[in-house]
């Protein structure tokens, strides 16, 4: 079953690199007049959606070089460093979150395997508080750009 899920994961991978999905996708964002935030909300679901069916470096590979210089365009209140160290940060949790999301998270299918008498919907339910927490930790780091910046801003070397 596993196998299967990885082999289909990596069809879609190839798929998703010869298609140009996500160039339209960066494209639509671009020319739309949204919010930046609701841009960056779009881009974040749009993690969880391919990380029901991506792992994490292909995900990263095939979409920062088109989301970054998107986000680089758009005005959080950051300076050009700590906007990439604040949508690294972003970006990280968000994938890793889109790996453990029901319906298909790959990542659950993995631990699931080490435990064979654990029942699939146990091991999903399981994971139901670690997203509410992620979300929380989304939600906070959104909000409060700064906060995500303390420690690094602490530990500069300048």
């Amino acid at each position: 079953m596993i196998f299967l899920i990885l082999l289909g994961a990596g069809i879609f991978n190839a798929f998703l690199g010869f298609s140009e999905l996500l160039i339209l996708a960066a494209e639509f964002f671009k020319e739309s007049t949204l919010s930046p935030y609701t841009i960056l909300l779009s881009m974040i679901v749009m993690y969880i959606l391919l990380g029901f069916i991506m792992g994490s470096l292909s995900m990263i590979l095939l979409t920062i070089p088109i989301f970054w210089p998107i986000i680089a365009g758009l005005d959080f209140g950051l300076g050009q460093d700590d906007l990439k160290l604040w949508f690294g940060i972003i970006t990280l949790i968000v994938v890793e979150v889109g790996l453990i999301t029901p319906p298909v998270g790959l990542n659950v299918f993995v631990i699931n395997s080490m435990a064979k008498e654990v029942p699939m919907i146990e091991t999903f339910k399981g994971v139901i508080p670690f997203l509410i927490s992620d979300g929380v930790r989304v939600v906070i780091i959104i909000a409060i750009p700064s906060f995500t910046l303390i420690l690094p801003h602490l530990l500069a070397l300048e």
